[in-house]
């Protein structure tokens, strides 16, 4: 009997045991003398679920998970038949609904093939979006991005095309392609996930970015929380280095295009593209005042295009199949696909790539199952620590940038943070403020003293000290932090105060508060 066996090699298997069933299947394939090949992929996105266990048969994978270290032997002893009717085997997995009900393009390789495998990620349409814009103008590059109406996805969702133009019209010898990967918001995960599972994507997208431009040196700014990522990323940069996709001629055209790898400084803050600029230069992570946009002055003075990791591995897609077929999808301004996190208190949390318009609530329900709890769903977060307390009245907001702006929300990230019915809402708004307090790069007045009175009001709320005016003071506050901060951190840290005040005013009751003995 040969096999081929399929297990992830991503964070979350791996925090799940993912290296200990590995190592399990090998022993024991060794002690029986089976001949099997373990191929470590990346996740298909199904955290519930991992570690998952694929079985090649034929053509088709058969899943079996979430598997433990004791169901090896079980396994191995019905020779990993998916129709043997063992109780974790999950059948095809193309046809998983949870899975077949997407869209996935970003990630349509995540989970199928191995990602190293420079083979593999051509046998899978690999590096054709690169091979149509060498042949392209920059210009036209640019013009095809515009049209296909992809915008950013790291949270300001500008358009794409129009900040590439930017860059492309200054006339200067050196351009840069920075790539923030600084993935820092509560629930979200698709950086990590992409450039684990498919780090090829992302560095074909950076070289497309590069065509457009005419930029020779691009940098991926790696949060410093993920060293699987790095591991591989790493890996990926040297293997496309040698087979010709990095460096000197790319692939004969007279492109001259490599990527530099640079970890995080640890600070929320470096997200924000100014202050990971600072870091890139060898500074502390401050925000910069604006202007001059980064497109016009940004790393090291040069014009730089900054993207997102999901924002550049769109772009092969859209070289492939052309802006009108990219632009067939979503709704409104909001155009494409975007994978959304799943995560805190639900049941089916894990990555769900689909096109705009889906609503929250079947997010929560169809793809998420409804709480890990059991219990009612009370409110989520959209758009990491910063994004607004949506309650369930607003469950039927469609996924649009635009629907989430008309109700004082944003999408952010695509990172979905789920709360039951035992929730605190008034502590979460507390969180949010003391959060700022502490990720605050203090340049401005408003974010970096505002966010610690923020905090001392919320406590003079909830303990009952003139609450009404106290309450006042907090929206005053939050108007001023709004209205008066250099960045988003400053800037956003209102909303999820406000919308916690607006839909959920009977946590900031008074409550009674602990008796000291003397």
């Amino acid at each position: 009997m040969s096999l081929r066996l399929f297990v992830p090699r991503d964070t979350s298997a791996m925090a799940c045991g993912a290296d200990a069933v590995a190592l399990k299947i090998r022993g024991e394939a060794e002690a029986r003398g089976v001949d099997v090949t373990i191929l470590r992929n990346g996740s298909r996105g199904m955290c519930w679920l991992e570690p998952l266990l694929e079985v090649e048969r034929g053509e088709v994978r058969h899943a079996f998970g979430p598997i433990t270290e004791g169901d090896v032997g079980g396994l191995f002893d019905i020779a990993f038949a998916a129709d043997a009717g063992h109780p974790k085997a999950l059948g095809p997995v193309a046809e998983i609904p949870w899975l077949k009900r997407q869209q996935r393009q970003c990630f349509s390789r995540n989970g199928i093939t191995d990602p190293l495998a420079l083979d593999d990620y051509r046998a899978h349409g690999g590096w054709r979006g690169a091979e149509n814009a060498l042949r392209m103008t920059g210009a036209a590059i640019v013009h095809a991005v515009t049209d296909s109406g992809l915008r950013g996805r790291g949270g300001a969702a500008f358009s794409c095309g129009i900040k590439w133009k930017t860059v492309l019209d200054q006339a200067s010898a050196q351009k840069y392609i920075v790539c923030n990967a600084d993935e820092g918001d509560s629930g979200t995960f698709s950086d990590r996930m992409l450039m684990e599972g498919d780090p090829y994507r992302l560095i074909e997208g950076m070289l497309i970015a590069s065509l457009a431009v005419t930029a020779s040196k691009g940098y991926v700014y790696l949060r410093s929380e993920y060293p699987l990522a790095q591991q591989v990323l790493a890996e990926a940069l040297e293997l496309a280095r040698g087979a010709g996709w990095l460096g000197v001629d790319i692939q004969g055209s007279g492109h001259d295009f490599d990527i530099e790898l640079r970890m995080g400084a640890g600070a929320y803050i470096c997200g924000e593209e100014t202050a990971m600029l600072e870091s890139l230069e060898g500074r502390r992570g401050q925000v910069r005042f604006k202007p001059p946009l980064p497109a016009i002055k940004g790393l090291f003075g040069q014009p730089t295009v900054i993207n997102n990791v999901i924002t550049l591995a769109s772009l092969p897609d859209i070289l492939v199949h052309g802006a009108a077929w990219y632009r067939g999808m979503g709704m409104g301004r909001s155009r494409g696909t975007l994978p959304i996190q799943l995560a805190g208190n639900i049941k089916h949390g894990g990555l769900i790539e689909l096109a705009f318009g889906v609503t929250l609530r079947e997010l929560l329900h169809d793809f998420g199952g409804g709480s890990a709890s059991g219990r009612p769903i009370r409110a989520v977060q959209v758009g990491g620590p910063l994004g607004a307390y949506l309650p369930e009245a607003q469950f039927d907001t469609p996924i649009d940038y635009e629907a989430f702006a008309a109700i004082g929300a944003m999408l952010g990230h695509g990172g979905i943070v789920v709360f039951d019915d035992t929730v605190d809402m008034a502590e979460q708004a507390r969180f949010a403020m003391e959060f700022c307090a502490i990720e605050s790069c203090g340049k401005c007045t408003p974010c970096r003293i505002g966010s610690t009175r923020g905090v001392e009001v919320i406590d003079r709320i909830r303990g009952g000290i003139d609450a009404e005016a106290s309450t006042g003071l907090l929206k005053s506050l939050c108007d001023t932090m709004l209205h008066g901060s250099l960045c988003a951190l400053g800037g956003l840290t209102p909303l999820p105060v406000l919308s916690a005040l607006k839909h959920f005013p009977e946590d900031f009751a008074a409550r009674p508060q602990p008796v000291v003995q003397a």
